[in-house]
């Protein structure tokens, strides 16, 4: 059977600057990874070296057939000391943009993907009530200079995965290093060093991933609306939002309260930020099934993914069936993906989920576009190269490329704009 979607559909893939471009030691996760104990696999060093390879992986999504590219703009490179703007930077993320342009690609662009300059932690990080107008000072920069050039634009990137990391954490098997409190996320030894190597204390370090106390949500709230402003003034036809990290949460019987409080930290309690938006990302990788005891692990036969997720497509359809009761603007997919050795099992995914979001669609629900991550085998944070989410695969010694059968896969689907439903 043969499910078609909308003729404008954004078909594409996603790649973060700090997990592709390589050597940003300006910022914050530089000094993480490079600090004293620090819980980091590998560092990142090169990682893909896309700062220098754009132009060669931005041809090669095209020559799939994908139309869209989602990437971030890295603040630490454009802004690398307080009110110091890099024209260099600014001009290389023109022609990112323009290379897009050149190979029929829409570009979608982060204003932020996690990291943040190291000097922002001298003033106080995400808890500094100076960051709402300095974040947005820096979009103003950026959109003054190359904003006719950005058609949709995400402030940041998955605002609520500061509440979701205790949960994370404990999947993936990352064992917090002596001294942090998992329950209330406190800064641990290593980031004592981290917070020295960004010139500053452990009482001023206070990164993107500990937004998760009421103080520190509402100066996010604060920063999205003050950045939405400085683009819309300059920009009011860019399309802007945020995305969001949303497993699909089930319960079981007796499981039925603690889903809801559940969804309400993870989603609900951020609907205010929506206001005025024009769309909304949405970001999915699995479920979350909830009992009267808390959160109930996989079934012993379930196939889990390198994550330690369940492998289960089916969510990214009932997420955005569980949003869309919540919110009227259209709804972005812009991330979703598998981290798995068996490519097979991603073409799997890929094909499963997107059965669920063609049934959204044909139940009117306004699904603008499928942005998978990641484009390529990449630096995933703590993890280091161990996780395999992308559709290309990298080898780092010679930084050749090498297509994954799912990027045939998806870029047959895009250029048909069709799947082939068995």
């Amino acid at each position: 059977m043969e499910l078609h979607f909308p003729s404008h559909f954004l078909w594409g893939s996603t790649t973060a600057a700090y997990q592709v471009e390589g050597n940003n030691y300006n910022s914050d996760f530089w000094a993480e990874e490079h600090s004293e104990g620090s819980p980091y696999k590998d560092k990142s060093g090169d990682t893909i070296d896309h700062y220098r390879l754009y132009r060669e992986d931005i041809a090669l999504m095209a020559s799939l057939g994908l139309n869209t590219y989602r990437f971030s703009i890295e603040w630490s490179r454009i802004e690398p000391e307080p009110g110091q703007y890099s024209r260099s930077a600014i001009e290389h993320y023109r022609d990112v943009l323009e290379t897009c342009y050149k190979h029929g690609i829409t570009p979608v662009v982060a204003m932020h993907h996690f990291s943040s300059p190291k000097w922002l932690m001298r003033l106080g990080g995400w808890a500094s009530p100076e960051v709402p107008d300095r974040f947005a000072k820096y979009c103003e920069v950026v959109f003054r200079e190359i904003g006719h050039l950005i058609p949709y634009v995400l402030t940041m990137n998955e605002i609520n995965l500061p509440v979701m990391l205790r949960e994370i954490f404990s999947k993936i098997g990352f064992i917090p290093p002596v001294g942090i409190d998992r329950e209330a996320w406190t800064a641990p030894k290593w980031r004592e060093s981290a917070a020295k190597l960004c010139g500053t204390t452990i009482e001023n370090y206070f990164t993107f991933h500990m937004i998760s106390d009421e103080s520190s949500i509402k100066i996010l709230k604060e920063t999205h609306q003050k950045a939405r402003e400085a683009i819309k003034k300059i920009q009011p036809n860019t399309k802007v939002g945020f995305s969001m990290a949303l497993s699909d949460i089930q319960s079981i019987p007796g499981g039925e309260e603690l889903a809801e409080q559940k969804w309400h930290s993870y989603f609900k309690q951020y609907l205010p930020m929506l206001e005025g938006d024009d769309f909304f990302g949405l970001q999915n990788y699995t479920r979350e099934v909830y009992g009267p005891e808390g959160q109930v692990r996989p079934a012993e036969e379930a196939e889990l993914t390198q994550m330690g997720y369940e492998f289960y497509p089916e969510a990214l359809g009932n997420v955005i069936r569980k949003v869309a009761k919540d919110i009227d603007i259209p709804i972005m997919i812009t991330e979703h993906g598998i981290a798995t050795d068996e490519d097979e099992r991603r073409v799997e995914f890929i094909g499963k989920a997107l059965e669920g979001v063609q049934a959204c669609l044909a139940d009117g629900i306004d699904v603008r576009g499928y942005l998978h991550w990641t484009t390529f085998d990449n630096y995933e944070w703590q993890s280091g190269y161990s996780l395999k989410f992308g559709l290309i695969e990298v080898d780092r010694t010679t930084q050749e490329r090498k297509v994954k059968e799912s990027a045939r896969c998806l870029g047959s689907i895009a250029q048909m704009n069709t799947l082939v439903s068995k």
